[in-house]
C-alpha cells in the first residue's frame, strides 16, 4: 500500500512509497482504510524533532476512514463502520482515567514506540501510535471512534485533533466567561477553533494575532472581533482593555517567546492557556515575584483538556446546528502524492487546514 514516510528526523520532505504494509493486527485491534487526513502542525514538529518520535515513521494523526477488519474481542465495531482516529485513547483503568482526566491517559503514548508498519528495509513507526498518511493503519480498537453517517470523512478527520484541541481549550480548559476579552496568538486551524470556542462561550472581544494576513482575515470570518499582526498586539491591548490586559490569552504556537508575550498580555488575575506543543528544551522564564503578585492562572490544555469522546459528540452537535464552521477550516485539498505541497502550505501559513485525500 502507499504511505508517506519520513526516513530520518530533521528531513523536510516525505517520500511516498508503495511498499509499506500496516502491521500489528490481532486481538483488540482494528484495520482502518484511511479516507481523509488533516495535516496538523504537530506532524511538522515530529518531523523536525520538536516532538519526540522514533524514525523512520509515517506522520499523520488527524484521520478518518472505515473499518476493514476487527480483531478478536472487538465488539463495538464491525467492517464498514465509519470512524475517526483518536490518537490519545483512554484506557479507562489508569489513575488519570479514574479521576475523569482521560486526556491525560498515557496508554496512547505508549503505542508510539511500537512499529505500525513495515517495509522490505525494516520497521516503520506511526506518529503518535497512528500514522494516517497511509492508505491503511492498524490501531487499538479504542483509537477507532464510530462516527455518524452524516459526518463526512474530511470533517471527521478535523474532529480527530485540531478542532477538538482548539474548541476544548476555550470551552473545557479556560471555560471562557461571557462578556470577557480574549486574545488568541496563532491562528491556524487550532487557533481558529479556539476563536470559535470563545465566541460560543460569549466572549465580547476576541483579538486574533498572527503574522499572516490571510489567517487574520480568516479569523475575522470565524468570529474574531479584531485581527492584528504581532507587533500591533500592544495597541490592541491598550484599545480594548485600557492597557490592563486580556481576561484570557491563548498561546497556540508552542514557543516560549510567544508564551511570554501571552503572559504579558494577560491581565492580573486573568488566564493564560497554553495550547501549542513546544520543545522539551524551550524554557519559559517567569520570576517568582510576578507569579505571586500577578496571580495569573497558567493552564496547559492537552487535546482540549476534557473527555475526548464527549468532546467529539459535542463538536458534531454544534456542527449540525450550524454553531461552528468546520468545512471552512479546510482551505486546501491535495492527494497523498502531493503531500510535500501540503507541508509547504503549512510552513508558509497559507493553509488553515490541508486535507489529504486518500
Amino acid at each position: 500500500m502507499r504511505a508517506a514516510v519520513l526516513h530520518e528526523t530533521g528531513q523536510d520532505k516525505l517520500e511516498v512509497l508503495d511498499d509499506v504494509e500496516a502491521v500489528g493486527f490481532g486481538p483488540g485491534r482494528v484495520r482502518i482504510r484511511v479516507r481523509a487526513t488533516g495535516l496538523c502542525h504537530s506532524d511538522l514538529s515530529a518531523m523536525n524533532g520538536v516532538l519526540p518520535q522514533p524514525a523512520p515513521f509515517v506522520p499523520g494523526h488527524e484521520g478518518a476512514g472505515e473499518i476493514l477488519e476487527v480483531g478478536e474481542g472487538v465488539t463495538h465495531l464491525q467492517p464498514g463502520d465509519r470512524v475517526v482516529v483518536c490518537w490519545l485513547p483512554a484506557c479507562g483503568a489508569c489513575p488519570a482515567c479514574k479521576r475523569g482526566q482521560t486526556e491525560l491517559c498515557l496508554a496512547g503514548f505508549m503505542n508510539a514506540g511500537t512499529p505500525n508498519f513495515k517495509r522490505p528495509g525494516g520497521d516503520v513507526f506511526g506518529f503518535a501510535g497512528t500514522g494516517t498518511f497511509a492508505e491503511e493503519v492498524v490501531v487499538d480498537a479504542g483509537c477507532a471512534v464510530p462516527m455518524p453517517e452524516d459526518v463526512p470523512f474530511d470533517i471527521a478527520a478535523l474532529i480527530g485533533c485540531g478542532v477538538t484541541t482548539g474548541l476544548g481549550a476555550a470551552i473545557n480548559t479556560a471555560d471562557v466567561e461571557a462578556g470577557s476579552s480574549v486574545a488568541v496568538i496563532g491562528c491556524g486551524g487550532v487557533g481558529i477553533s479556539a476563536i470559535q470556542g470563545a465566541r460560543l462561550k460569549g466572549a465580547a472581544e476576541i483579538v486574533a494575532v498572527d503574522p499572516v494576513l490571510s489567517r487574520r482575515e480568516a479569523a475575522l470570518a470565524f468570529g474574531a472581533t479584531k485581527a492584528v499582526p504581532p507587533d500591533e498586539l500592544p495597541g490592541a491591548k491598550q484599545e480594548i482593555t485600557a492597557g490592563e490586559g486580556f481576561d484570557y490569552v491563548f498561546e497556540v504556537v508552542g514557543r516560549s517567546a510567544t508564551a511570554r508575550t501571552a503572559y504579558e498580555n494577560t491581565r492580573r488575575g486573568g488566564t493564560l492557556v497554553i495550547v501549542g506543543a513546544g520543545a522539551m528544551d524551550d524554557f519559559l522564564q517567569l520570576n517568582m515575584f510576578e507569579l505571586f503578585f500577578d496571580e495569573k492562572r497558567i493552564l496547559p490544555s492537552l487535546y482540549g483538556g476534557g473527555d475526548v469522546l464527549r468532546s467529539y459528540e459535542r463538536t458534531i452537535d454544534l456542527w449540525r446546528a450550524g454553531r461552528v464552521d468546520l468545512a471552512g477550516l479546510i482551505t486546501h485539498r491535495v492527494p497523498l502524492a502531493e503531500i510535500n505541497e501540503a507541508l509547504d502550505q503549512m510552513r508558509t501559513g497559507s493553509a488553515l487546514r490541508t486535507c489529504i485525500e486518500l
